[in-house]
């Protein structure tokens, strides 16, 4: 038949379905192919070898250079009809081969195989799945297709997640677990005072409504922040938790300290790393000003600091009345007072940073002074207006209270002005931050409520549920140190 076609060209035959050959993977065929091709091709046919035509089967395999897909289009076009290829199969739905970047060049076969990322990118169990994540990078976009017109206020707002199942303590956990504080002792220690600065900004931004506030919140709230609800009459609920969150950030600080039974070193070490946080939180840093006050209240805790912590707080507070007011407590003052001479020994930089630089910046913050600058800080300190708004007297001595007064509430009215310029430095610090799911937990507002007073102790008043847990620091702080 084939010497009838080539003596006759213009006449045509049909071929018996039993003579056609189709291409497969085995290699005699191949070459037998190759040679009926090239037999029949006219001069000035582009050629091609056998060992560039493309394989088929369930896993493609990547061209060398994308310019040869070409060339096969037109060796199949030439073949006369005796090379059919094969159809491609479906790309596998787990992919064996993880290809690199392709960008600047031509879209292959091979590249609809999925990009997958390395199971070793992203560990199990360390990152927030990537939707979630980003609340705090999308917020400002949702804020400004919001309309801003002012809506009044329908109830009052709670920014607390709400209470979920939780990966570190039981439905039903007991107070001060010690397989869960060992568990979070070692969750610290294996991160940096930075990352762990990053973690308390994300969720204090987040108890304050500064991010991730949502647009019902908003509607209800008839504000389009938290800083401006604190300081507005319907947002007593808001005051009271963040008043709450401060209270028991500083009460796991100390019990980070007092918590430590082994030698004198880990003690200090547990200092050092208090103090190396709350400098990771100062303006021009994270900028998260309640989060470095809260760290400074267990620093400055009576069962943490020595005897020239309670003089001069004695002093500072309330004058003369401070110091009658503080001798009632002398048998006290020594309150790991050995503690702070390893801490001079051992880490003498963490210990004159303490002294020289952060006290006198959070006597400051405490008195309405201080930077408040967005760019500068994140999140604000709202604690002293907040105190004030709910009714407490302001510390300090007479002749000054009311000056006290007054930059306490320029400084309240300045933060709610600048709510959204704070917002925008707050997302731009944590931009391009991922969270580690264990350590956010344990920031939290609910979590530390349930690891320091158990889920039967929630029920009480917080004024009770306080001083049941000074009356076990002090215990503690006595076990470590006793009085002579």
């Amino acid at each position: 038949m084939e010497r009838t076609l080539l003596a006759n060209p213009g006449t045509t035959a049909p071929c018996p379905a039993r003579e056609r050959k189709w291409s497969n993977s085995q290699p005699a065929d191949l070459s037998h192919m190759g040679r009926s091709r090239e037999d029949h091709l006219e001069p000035g046919a582009s050629t091609m070898p056998v060992a560039a035509l493309p394989r088929t089967g369930s896993d493609p395999v990547l061209l060398k250079t994308p310019a040869l897909l070409g060339t096969v289009a037109d060796t199949l076009r030439a073949s006369d009809g005796q090379l059919h290829a094969k159809a491609p199969t479906k790309p596998p739905r787990t992919p064996s081969l993880v290809l690199p970047d392709a960008s600047g060049r031509p879209p292959t076969y091979c590249e609809l195989v999925p990009r997958v990322a390395s199971a070793q990118e992203t560990p199990p169990g360390q990152r927030w799945p990537e939707p979630e994540a980003l609340w705090w990078e999308t917020e400002e976009e949702e804020e400004e297709e919001e309309n801003r017109d002012f809506r009044r206020p329908q109830a009052e707002v709670s920014f607390c997640p709400p209470d979920t199942l939780s990966c570190l303590l039981s439905p039903q956990n007991r107070p001060l677990e010690p397989e869960v504080l060992r568990k979070l002792r070692g969750l610290f220690l294996e991160h940096h005072s930075d990352s762990t600065a990053l973690h308390l900004l994300l969720m204090d931004c987040q108890a304050t409504g500064l991010l991730g506030v949502t647009r019902f919140q908003r509607a209800n709230m008839g504000v389009a922040s938290g800083l401006e609800l604190l300081t507005l009459p319907h947002g007593h609920r808001l005051r009271l938790e963040l008043l709450e969150r401060h209270e028991t950030l500083a009460l796991a600080g100390a019990l980070a300290v007092l918590g430590c039974s082994g030698p004198l070193e880990e003690r200090a070490a547990a200092l050092r790393g208090l103090v190396e946080l709350a400098l990771a939180l100062r303006p021009g840093a994270a900028g998260d000003l309640p989060g470095m006050a809260a760290v400074m209240g267990a620093l400055l805790m009576p069962q943490v600091r020595g005897k020239q912590g309670w003089e001069e707080a004695g002093a500072q507070v309330t004058g003369k009345r401070g110091e009658e007011a503080c001798s009632g407590l002398l048998p006290q003052v020594s309150r790991l007072e050995h503690t702070w001479r390893q801490l001079r020994r051992s880490h003498t930089e963490a210990a004159l940073a303490f002294e020289q630089e952060l006290k006198p910046l959070m006597r400051a913050l405490d008195e309405g002074a201080g930077p408040c600058d967005p760019g500068e800080v994140a999140l604000p300190h709202v604690a002293p207006a907040a105190r004030l708004l709910e009714g407490e007297e302001l510390g300090g001595p007479l002749d000054e209270s009311c000056e006290r007064l007054l930059r306490t509430l320029h400084r309240a009215r300045r933060v709610a002005r600048d709510a959204p310029r704070f917002r925008q430095v707050a997302a731009q610090r944590l931009r391009g931050f991922r969270p580690n799911s264990e350590l956010r937990e344990a920031l939290t507002t609910g979590f530390l409520r349930r690891l320091l007073w158990g889920s039967r102790g929630l029920g009480a008043p917080l004024p009770q549920r306080l001083e049941k847990f000074q009356r076990v620091l002090s215990v503690l702080s006595q076990r470590l140190e006793p009085d002579h």
